[in-house]
């Protein structure tokens, strides 16, 4: 069985360790821990991660995250995914600092992320890491917010919430994405 996530964020160092890449964070936090490295491809990063019998081909688009359904797109039909075999990791302002919820499918919740992802597809039914940022900002600022780098306090939590993304990832393909759900999204 193979499977892409895609792990969404915007290259360059600007963004390294920004909110909105967490999606990078959650990939290359994998990575690091299964000595596996990215070689840069077509519309982004891919690694090869071996789990339990499955395939994992770990997507950052390096397609900016505006534009990330090109590289999602390109990746599945490249590997010859199925998009039950799709799981997207994104930031989530509505979500408090480091609540994890994943969705069999949906909206895109006000993401531009999701919402390319969906438009490129033509369908929102795929999976969904979406990983809470909180909403901690004046009015007017919330693109400063999303931009901006982790608090001193988010950053000692940061390791613990990235360590469950990666067991959500690893439940994914391994029981799916609805068992998932039922065990994860209770915690």
């Amino acid at each position: 069985m193979k499977y892409l996530i895609a792990g969404l964020g915007n290259i360059g160092a600007e963004y390294k360790n920004t909110r909105h890449n967490i999606g990078f964070q959650i990939l290359d936090a994998l990575s690091g821990a299964s000595n596996i490295s990215f070689t840069d491809h077509r519309y982004g990063f891919t690694a090869e991660y071996k789990f339990k019998a499955r395939t994992f081909i770990l997507l950052k688009p390096t397609t900016y995250m505006n534009l990330s359904g090109k590289a999602v797109s390109y990746w599945l039909q490249k590997e010859d995914i199925g998009i039950e075999n799709l799981l997207v990791l994104v930031d989530d302002l509505a979500l408090p600092f480091g609540t994890i919820r994943l969705r069999a499918k949906g909206g895109a919740g006000g993401h531009n992320g999701l919402e390319n992802i969906n438009q490129v597809l033509g369908r929102n039914d795929y999976a969904r890491l979406r990983f809470g940022i909180g909403d901690s900002f004046h009015k007017g600022f919330q693109v400063d917010y999303v931009l901006g780098e982790w608090t001193p306090e988010e950053k000692k939590e940061l390791p613990f919430k990235i360590d469950s993304c990666i067991e959500i990832i690893q439940s994914f393909g391994t029981i799916g994405a609805e068992r998932t759900m039922n065990f994860f999204n209770k915690k």
